[in-house]
């Protein structure tokens, strides 16, 4: 399949987001790792944390619904294009609720805020970050679920589609880091 220079800046273009993107997390990871165990007062990462496995787990689905939504609109099922876009949208959504519920335990139970402690700073930096970005990613969702509800989209826009879905596998691949230093290696 041969791209038109349209196609080509546009995807360009997202890539350069990422690779911009991904500089940017990689400074809130590093600072993470450096500042992991070096809070003098709690609480600590292994007294608070817990792995969200089942929202990691409806995330990296997400990232197969987006793409099944792209190839749905370049076969020409639109209708099946907006499903798997809705889906992807209810699956971020439901990640973004699962965060916010993870964050009220930890402030209100749990004692920890940006001003805690180290490892709460750079905790809601990083996973903010991300979730921050997913909040993007579900407005755009929800943006082009719309638009194809009401007949606006068309397997002319697949491409379109497509660049918009490399944004979203990326941050499913930086939960994926996150999720690693976080729960993982910075416990």
């Amino acid at each position: 399949m041969t791209r038109s220079c349209g196609e080509l800046k546009g995807r360009v273009g997202m890539l350069g987001l990422i690779a911009a993107e991904a500089a940017i997390f990689t400074i809130f990871i590093v600072a993470y790792l450096f500042y992991a165990g070096k809070s003098l007062a709690g609480p600590t990462p292994d007294d608070v944390l817990h792995a969200p496995i089942l929202l990691t787990l409806g995330l990296l689905a997400s990232s197969i619904t987006v793409h099944a939504g792209v190839r749905k609109l370049r076969s020409g099922d639109v209708g099946a294009f907006a499903r798997c876009w809705i889906v992807t949208l209810v699956l971020g959504a439901i990640f973004l609720a699962g965060t916010a519920v993870e964050w009220h335990r930890l402030i209100y139970r749990d004692g920890l805020t940006l001003q805690t402690n180290l490892f709460g700073t750079t905790y809601f930096s990083l996973v903010g970050l991300h979730a921050f970005h997913v909040t993007v990613g579900v407005a755009v969702l929800l943006s082009a679920s719309l638009l194809a509800i009401f007949g606006h989209v068309r397997p002319v826009h697949a491409e379109r589609a497509d660049v918009f879905s490399l944004y979203w596998h990326f941050v499913d691949a930086v939960w994926m880091v996150v999720f690693l230093v976080v729960f993982v290696i910075g416990r």
